[in-house]
């Protein structure tokens, strides 16, 4: 190998440590939400959203859903849900 080709072989390694390094700097930059909006579903508008969370204790919390318009209360623990805030179910 000549010395030609030894610069050669250097450059090109500075070149893509350089190319490594600058993706770096963008990513940090710029983070996973950059990333995130290329993995969107192409739908703008979602119909389910948690409003807000209230943790009670180490086993429960309350969710406050929106669900097409609506606000729904639900109260988890357990790995279950207790209690959800809908009207309960009469016999017919």
């Amino acid at each position: 190998m000549d010395f030609a080709e030894f610069l050669r072989a250097l450059f090109a390694l500075a070149v893509t440590l350089g190319l490594v390094g600058l993706a770096a700097v963008v990513l940090r930059r710029y983070g996973p939400e950059a990333l995130a909006r290329f993995g969107r579903p192409a739908k703008a508008e979602r119909r389910l959203a948690v409003v807000e969370t209230l943790v009670l204790d180490p086993a429960r919390r309350l969710v406050l859903v929106s669900l097409d318009g609506q606000e729904k209360l639900i109260l988890l623990g357990e790995g279950r849900v207790i209690a959800d805030g809908s009207p309960p179910k009469g016999r017919g």
